[in-house]
């Protein structure tokens, strides 16, 4: 195992020293949070597979493989799915708005209103993404180093907490391209093609195992619709995605590098399902579904291969850790801290609000770069001590992708296709749907499909009804709505102080007329 070893320690080493060359180039919010919005398509389309493709895809794909065969890849191919609906028909609009959140674009599109209380449930969620990837690491761990749980959340999650406050999204750029490489070398070009092999080939596969293994709804309807009422609909509405279209360089890097990115998605889901179901073959005993990516890894791959496949589980979780981590505290300082605090004015980035850009020309404040790095820390902290209490993974992410698609949803597709929704609309939505989503899970289980189902009904039921019943929003507030989506009236067209993302850079008048700043709410 020491070559093994050798692989993993280097690789754990590399993604320190990226963080610390990361913080040479965060110098400020923009770069720190968004990576200056500057990534072309390359490094986009890589680091975008990198965070959706995590160790639930990764080590869960190759369960879900073994205990239902190839149908097994229906979860990862719904993430991939998402990720093509996101950047086919939204990541162009969503890239050109400039901010920094998803609260941000409602406070946009409703005038300013709503961005604290979807604050709250967006910091929730990735709270949890984060918990749970972090959690991973005491499998990972375990099998490399025999290290009980808790050392080895605090091992993988200390690391994590260390690269992405030193550097932000660059330093998570910088790794998750790293991750993405060593990815799709160890899983796709090793993994899948000597777990083929050890099974004997597909034909042994087919003879070995029951036909349901190669039928393509052979995990079930019911199941399929599911995934794709969680994962398809959340890939469109999360923060820690969203936060990663906010870092293309323009609108078509953000639609064709994502539409490659999820491309691969789909690939990598079939991928998973093939090695479960050549593990099914070579352990068909295994106890829990989950072991047969650590099993096979073990006892199949040869010395220095076996690290290198490891380390590509290593960065599966990683990527979705660090990606999750930034996420939360990016919501919680800018959507959460600073509206309690007084410092950003009410409806954060919506019409004349406080500006959120780079502040190239008035200077932003370079604390404001200390501020967010001290809430990665803060958060990683958080993650970490929640990470070794907590025992149900599972329970613990089916409670924040309930709570996201459930609550979130359907104001944030209303708004961006449906001129017609309110505020009041939105924010009655998401108490109605979050509320519902957690009163279901009560009456049915955490893991049953009713919640979500029912939830989203409830949601969109209100969303609509209240809209219907309230005064239309503002006009001058859908004006800067377009003008924002159009790519107009952004940083890049504030007022004298520069790159403010609502006109008004650091020290700078804010660009939009007074009327548009009353429709943001009151002060």
């Amino acid at each position: 195992m020491a070559v093994d070893y050798a692989v993993i320690v280097v690789y754990l080493a590399a993604m320190l020293g990226m963080g610390w060359w990361g913080m040479r180039r965060a110098k400020s919010k923009s770069e720190f949070l968004v990576a200056g919005r500057r990534l072309g398509p390359a490094m986009y389309s890589g680091t975008m597979a990198a965070i959706v493709l995590g160790g639930a895809s990764t080590i869960g794909g190759v369960g879900l493989g073994y205990k239902y065969g190839l149908s097994g890849a229906w979860m990862v191919l719904t993430i991939g799915l998402g990720l093509l609906a996101l950047s086919i028909f939204f990541s162009a609009r969503i890239a050109r708005l400039k901010v920094y959140t998803v609260s941000e674009m409602l406070d946009l599109r409703y005038g300013g209103r709503a961005g604290l209380i979807t604050g709250v449930v967006m910091w929730a969620y990735t709270l949890m993404l984060a918990v749970t990837s972090t959690i991973a690491y005491a499998t990972i761990f375990d099998v490399l180093f025999d290290v009980n749980r808790t050392l080895s959340i605090v091992l993988g999650g200390a690391i994590v907490v260390a690269y992405s406050t030193l550097g932000g999204m660059w330093s998570i750029t910088l790794t998750d391209m790293v991750q993405f490489v060593v990815k799709t070398v160890g899983v796709l070009l090793l993994l899948l093609p000597i777990a083929v092999v050890k099974a004997g080939g597909f034909a042994e596969m087919k003879a070995q195992l029951p036909t349901e293994y190669f039928a393509p709804l052979g995990i079930g309807g019911e199941t399929i619709f599911t995934y794709v009422l969680i994962y398809t609909f959340g890939m469109l509405i999360g923060q820690d995605i969203w936060q990663r279209v906010f870092t293309a360089r323009s609108d078509r890097t953000a639609r064709w590098g994502g539409t490659v990115a999820g491309t691969y998605c789909l690939a990598y889901a079939l991928a998973g399902a093939v090695i479960g179901t050549a593990a099914k073959v070579l352990y068909p005993d295994l106890a829990n579904a989950d072991d047969a990516f650590a099993t096979i890894v073990k006892d199949e791959l040869p010395m220095g291969v076996r690290g290198l496949v490891l380390a590509a589980a290593l960065a599966a979780v990683m990527s979705t850790s660090s990606g999750a981590l930034i996420a939360c505290a990016t919501v919680a300082n800018n959507d959460i801290w600073s509206r309690l605090r007084g410092l950003a004015r009410p409806g954060g980035s919506g019409p004349g609000g406080s500006g959120s850009g780079s502040g190239s020309g008035g200077g932003e404040p370079h604390d404001e770069v200390k501020g967010n790095r001290a809430f990665i820390l803060l958060m990683g902290l958080a993650v970490i001590c929640v990470a070794v209490a907590l025992n149900d993974v599972v329970e613990a992410l089916t409670v924040a992708y309930n709570l996201l698609v459930g609550g979130l949803l359907v104001p944030i597709l209303g708004g961006l296709l449906w001129k017609r929704g309110t505020v009041q609309g939105a924010l009655a939505a998401v108490a109605v749907g979050g509320l519902s989503v957690i009163g279901l899970m009560a009456t049915y289980g955490i893991l049953a499909n009713e919640p979500i189902y029912y939830g989203l009904i409830a949601s969109l039921v209100t969303y609509t009804a209240v809209s219907l019943a309230t005064r239309p929003t503002d006009p001058e507030v859908l004006a800067h709505w377009r003008e924002r989506l159009a790519g107009r009236g952004g940083p890049d067209e504030g007022g004298p102080g520069g790159n403010g993302v609502n006109g008004a850079g650091a020290g700078g008048a804010a660009a939009e007329p007074p009327a548009a700043e009353a429709a943001a709410g009151p002060r």
